[in-house]
């Protein structure tokens, strides 16, 4: 029994530290401007992530890297609700990379492919941000903005009990968040604050059969400081913190899962035409208790118009 508690130990670990690259990991600058109704954009955006695995000398793995792109597909539409400013973005991202390490001295290599799991936010001004037709929108001028955001992960991805490494966390996840923003002059201060909620995985990794895996939540915060040069074009610095984490498989709980992981980064738009826009960012880990510790490089095409009422 002692040598079974052993293995789901080490294998929570290695879930924990490898299955979840990008969970706390986003940095979204401007995420709580508003836009005027039925505004519509459709980005998509490739990411590159390369770095180590930070296990914490826990388990017998050494040299635990990950080398994977994300390419995502994002779909905004805002909308007046109660005559405040909301929105909602839907995503879908695809995957390919590779995990590796060495484990007991042998060189150990996985490669996947596939879908990772679908999500969505719908996102509603509080304070600072009325529902406005395109022409109000115009003679608009920011000050103060607090808003509220729902995002939901769907467990849609490539998953498989079977394997170690899957793109899929196979569970519902829940992002409740805060978001504030200030502009003064040129410069804008955006902060948000939330916390990833998760429900059960029901077959998580465990030979000879899965075994449930539950985590604890994981708050998060958010900071960016950018600036406008008109017509679109901006540059940012971006940074945030998280904590918390803490998984459970089979009941046996492992404190040395629990995340406390920062990142900082920045990010560059350029608006090139009236409909379509660039967008640049860099980030990398200034500090990494537990799990991935990836630079990232991201490009984002968009393509943005007016139109399509659905409340009609």
């Amino acid at each position: 029994m002692r040598h079974l508690t052993c293995i789901q130990t080490i294998l929570c670990l290695l879930i924990a530290a490898l299955a979840r690259p990008l969970c706390a990991q986003d940095l979204s600058p401007r995420a709580y401007l508003i836009t005027p109704d039925h505004f519509n954009a459709a980005t998509l955006t490739w990411s590159y992530f390369d770095g180590g695995i930070n296990l914490n000398g826990a388990i017998p793995v050494t040299g635990a890297t990950g080398t994977f792109n994300i390419v995502n597909l994002t779909y905004y539409h805002s909308f007046g609700f109660f005559g405040r400013s909301a929105n909602a973005v839907a995503f879908l991202p695809y995957g390919v990379g590779t995990f590796q390490g060495l484990v007991q001295e042998q060189q150990m290599q996985i490669y996947r492919s596939g879908l990772l799991d679908f999500g969505g936010r719908v996102s509603v001004n509080l304070i600072g941000g009325p529902s406005m037709k395109p022409r109000e929108f115009a003679k608009w001028k920011q000050k103060i903005l607090l808003g509220a955001s729902l995002k939901v992960v769907a467990p849609t991805g490539q998953y498989d009990p079977a394997k170690l490494v899957n793109w899929s966390i196979h569970r519902w996840a829940f992002k409740p968040e805060l978001g504030y923003s200030q502009r003064i002059g040129h410069w804008l201060i955006d902060g948000y604050a939330g916390v990833w909620l998760y429900t059960t995985n029901p077959k998580s990794y465990s030979p000879p059969v899965p075994q449930p895996q539950t985590e604890q939540p994981i708050g998060s915060f958010e900071g960016h400081l950018s600036r406008d040069f008109g017509n679109g074009n901006w540059v940012s610095v971006d940074g945030n913190y998280w904590w918390g984490g803490v998984t459970s498989l089979a009941g046996i709980q492992n404190l040395a899962t629990e995340q406390r992981a920062s990142r900082i980064g920045g990010t560059a738009a350029w608006r090139f035409a009236k409909h379509q826009s660039l967008k640049l960012s860099y980030s990398n880990g200034t500090y990494v208790r537990f799990g991935g510790n990836y630079q990232n490089v991201s490009l984002a095409w968009q393509y943005s118009w007016l139109g399509l009422n659905f409340s009609k």
